[in-house]
């Protein structure tokens, strides 16, 4: 472990470093450039109004060390007026002290971003790097010295390290958002199919390990009832076993036994009019596994809790097992999509992490080329937390990682996804709950993820009528206006308390998700108002920007039912409603 450093810079490195302070011109903004390695840094700033990209480059290496130069760029400002740290991977949103220690970011986990945010949302300074595959180092905290909040980032030399900074205090998640827009100019475009934003029937959290054909046809044939429209197959189906354990991956064939005749079945469920998913753990080569056998010598780590390994994605051969296994799924059996899980654990146990991120872009890389040349609207889910802009090429969507009952959670995470996620689709992790529980509740666990695609996983066969007229409502909103909740612009508040109020528009629709008793403001233009109220509180106050003339109003509880309906004429900017828990308010303004 590197020494800690007290005063919010970088640890030191024991090697040749070269500094250069570098001025801005931006009041508070202290900002310079190291060379690792190396006797001189080259450095170049561009950009105005408070927003930069700055460009660093190691020159002159020294001779008599072996590793390769790195190049770091470090910046501190006053820590005036913050409430929150956001960063991608969902967590506290506290503001750290500068000697923790630093996350990484790479292909396989995270991404290069993060901000800070003051005082009504906005960004005190938000940064991205321009590195989409090797690691980034990065440092972020409080100096406890000075009461600066400093940053620091480092990465391996070979291209420039492109920082970007934005200072301009806007709406933090703006500046997020034009960070993934400037990732998006980096990368080859994904190719985001429409299925990819239609809700999803997960098997997991329903079945676990215990799914044979007859249980998910059974599945299938209910959750297409409810408006579902892809089947999710999740751990399972390629083993006979039903424990924990992960010790017959890696071979990702069917079980001959609960699954006979794979085509068919598959064939079957489509038949439904549902799109069938497979899960498969990319990394992982079990204990009873041919593949665990097999690849022996080609590992990065044996994980003995979870009876398998982890292989090696820089090894030509493991990836040709992998393309070819997973391919082979769409191509003889006919499945349209693939979960692709555990990437990141590629990162977790590598040694080299650069070699290892290169090996895992190759991997994509050619199972995306093969899966597209059979089938080129293949849907790939990947996980929270590889999220990074060098995977977007290579998915459909992306989905929160894992949070079982937790509505609060989901919602931050799901949000947290929109911010960064650039083309690809955010999907929840599959919603769950209690054989008992009311349908206000699982109202509210789907109005958490309003701004998401669906997934949910629970036994059908042992829902109540209206257990089931809760989802079947909600889910309907959710396609019926999927351009508006998930394809438009889109706006969280207040990181610090875990988002209570979400806001979506497009064009002249408008949408608010209510997780706290908060007034709403309502910004012109629009004509349809939907407000999902998911708190206890039920009276909905809303503060329009301008009289909204005459409306009208439409209240609907946790199942659709009509709870109130009516015309108003609003000569008054202010108006408030009262809309049940796990229910939804839509006004359309009269034209």
């Amino acid at each position: 472990m590197s020494p800690l450093s007290w005063d919010g810079s970088a640890p030191p490195s024991g090697r040749s470093e070269c500094t250069r302070q570098i001025a801005t011109g931006i009041p508070g903004l202290s900002l310079r450039a190291t060379a690792i390695g190396a006797h001189a840094v080259d450095v170049r700033v561009t950009g105005g109004d408070r927003r930069l990209l700055v460009e660093a480059v190691p020159l002159e290496p020294e001779a008599v060390h072996g590793a390769p130069m790195r190049v770091r760029v470090e910046w501190r400002l006053p820590c005036t007026g913050a409430t929150a740290l956001w960063t991608p991977v969902t967590g506290a949103r506290w503001l750290p002290p500068s000697w923790r220690a630093p996350r990484t970011a790479s292909l396989p986990a995270g991404a290069p971003v993060g901000s800070l945010v003051g005082a009504g949302d906005a960004a005190l300074c938000t940064f991205a790097a321009g590195e989409l595959v090797g690691p980034v180092s990065i440092g972020e905290g409080v100096v406890e010295e000075s009461g600066e909040f400093a940053w620091w980032v480092e990465h391996e030399a070979g291209e420039p390290l492109r920082l970007r900074l934005d200072l301009t205090n806007r709406h933090f998640a703006e500046t997020i958002q034009e960070m993934a827009h400037w990732w998006a100019s980096l990368v080859e475009p994904a190719r985001v199919p429409a299925a990819a934003f239609e809700p999803v029937f997960c098997t997991w959290y329903a079945s676990h390990l215990e799914i044979t054909a007859e249980r998910v046809e059974r599945l299938g044939e209910l959750a297409a009832q409810l408006g579902f429209t892809a089947m999710l197959v999740d751990d399972g189906w390629q083993t006979e076993e039903t424990s924990r354990s992960y010790a017959t991956t890696g071979d990702w064939q069917p079980a001959a036994g609960p699954f006979a005749d794979f085509a068919d079945h598959v064939e079957r469920v489509r038949t439904l009019g549902l799109r069938y998913l497979l899960w498969c753990a990319l990394p992982f080569a079990g204990d009873r596994s041919a593949a665990g056998r097999r690849f022996a010598g080609q590992l990065l780590a044996r994980l003995p809790e979870l009876e398998t390994a982890v292989l090696d994605p820089a090894d030509p051969a493991v990836r040709a097992h992998l393309v070819e296994r997973l391919s082979s799924l769409v191509e003889r059996y006919g499945v349209d999509g693939l979960k692709i899980d555990f990437i990141d654990t590629f990162a977790r146990h590598a040694t080299d992490q650069r070699a290892v991120a290169e090996g895992v872009r190759a991997l994509l890389v050619e199972l995306d080329a093969r899966l597209r040349a059979s089938l080129p609207e293949v849907l790939v889910e990947h996980r929270q937390p590889y999220l990074g802009p060098g995977l977007w090429p290579y998915a459909t969507m992306l989905r929160a990682t894992d949070c079982p009952h937790s509505a609060a959670e989901n919602r931050q995470r799901t949000t947290d996804l929109r911010l960064t996620a650039g083309p690809l689709a955010v999907h929840a992790d599959p919603l769950t709950w209690h054989p008992q529980e009311s349908p206000i509740e699982i109202a509210v666990l789907l109005q958490s993820v309003l701004f998401a695609t669906a997934q949910v996983s629970v036994d059908l066969t042992g829902q109540r009528p209206e257990q089931l007229g809760a989802l079947r409502f909600w889910l309907a909103v959710m396609r019926e206006h999927v351009e508006l909740l998930q394809r438009g612009a889109f706006r969280p508040h207040r990181p610090e308390l875990g988002y209570p109020l979400l806001e979506a528009w497009c064009g002249t629709a408008r949408a608010f998700g209510r997780y706290a008793p908060l007034p709403l403001r309502v910004e012109e233009p629009w004509e349809l108002l939907l407000v999902a109220n998911a708190d206890p509180d039920t009276l909905v106050r809303i503060e329009f920007a301008a009289e909204p003339g005459r409306l009208a109003v439409l209240v609907q509880d946790c199942q659709g039912a009509t709870w109130a309906e009516t015309a108003a004429e609003l000569t008054d900017r202010q108006f408030a409603v009262r809309v049940p828990r796990g229910g939804l308010l839509t006004l359309r303004r009269a034209q």
